[in-house]
């Protein structure tokens, strides 16, 4: 037992305790700059700057200095017509593309986690797409899609299924074709992610639940989706932002065409600054994106975090 002098013996203090973990602060801080700097420049200040831009009359080929104008910009946005037609087309492509990929990329992963024989080989053909840019995607997928000789209508002419038609300068095609290119292309990330996660679920856990005489739904609703959830509530809520912020893919399939069914809200105002000018505008339009977007994955988050407390 502490006796009553050891109980009543003042704590020692160590000697520059508080000036060593300043020191150690410090040096945290030099760690993380050679990361923090990079983002600061390239991330942060453009966003800034974007942001400030927005309230300016930015134009290109003015003679005259950019004069701070207030929320004009934001005023005439409000009643542009044609930018909320892009973000209701932007809001159809994200989701048309989101679901879709997640279900396909689910099955491919609960596919490509089975002990199957060249399972390497299947792992490997599934990332393709990942390694392929952009640009090159869309360009391949023109060629598919082209109505003379793309291998889609000579495959339709084949089967007796009609002549064919062009998809990308349909009024009624385009968006579904550039999205099944989206999925197409956005599949091999999201399967990735989701393999790491099955691969993180004990397998004694499987086996207990087929040893009680689960099924493979029950083993699937019980095991594995409450282990594959924050996996699967990430990656969604990541491709929400890519899909929803797209531009080099449909830029290189439709260029926002026909008649503007393809314009997504990046498209629409890469051609107000770039082609019109209108700088100020267009940074208007970036900054109701950025707001529109943080606030529905706000909403997406809240929803599937209320669905469990282990997210």
């Amino acid at each position: 037992m502490t006796s009553v002098a050891e109980a009543e013996r003042p704590v020692r203090r160590v000697p520059g305790g508080t000036r060593r973990r300043r020191v150690t602060d410090h040096g945290a801080w030099f760690l993380v700059l050679p990361a923090l700097i990079p983002i600061l420049i390239l991330s942060v200040g453009p966003l800034l700057y974007g942001i400030l831009l927005a309230f300016t009359d930015a134009q290109s080929g003015r003679t005259q200095p950019t004069q701070w104008i207030g929320g004009l910009n934001f005023r005439d946005l409000l009643q542009d017509t044609l930018f909320w037609e892009s973000f209701r087309i932007g809001l159809v492509w994200a989701v048309g593309v989101t679901v879709p990929q997640f279900l396909l990329a689910l099955g491919l992963a609960l596919l490509l986690n089975q002990d199957l024989r060249l399972r390497w080989l299947a792992r490997a053909l599934a990332i393709v797409p990942w390694a392929m840019p952009e640009v090159v995607v869309g360009v391949m997928w023109r060629l598919v899609y082209n109505p003379d000789a793309g291998i889609l209508n000579e495959t339709l002419r084949d089967l007796g299924l009609g002549d064919g038609r062009d998809w990308l300068s349909g009024l009624g095609t385009a968006l579904p074709a550039v999205i099944v290119v989206g999925i197409w292309a956005g599949m091999p990330t999201t399967t990735v992610a989701l393999l790491a996660g099955l691969q993180n679920t004990p397998r004694e856990l499987h086996e207990a639940a087929a040893v009680d005489g689960a099924g493979a739904w029950r083993r699937f609703r019980t095991v594995t989706w409450p282990a594959l959830r924050p996996v699967a509530l990430s990656i969604t809520a990541l491709n929400l932002i890519w899909n929803f912020n797209s531009f080099a893919l449909v830029y290189v399939l439709t260029s926002g065409g026909p008649g503007g069914r393809t314009r997504l809200p990046m498209l629409f105002a890469y051609e107000e600054a770039f082609r019109y000018g209108q700088f100020g505008y267009a940074a208007a339009m970036g900054c109701v994106m950025v707001a529109a977007i943080s606030i529905l994955l706000a909403v997406f988050l809240v929803g599937r975090l209320k669905g469990g407390d282990d997210t």
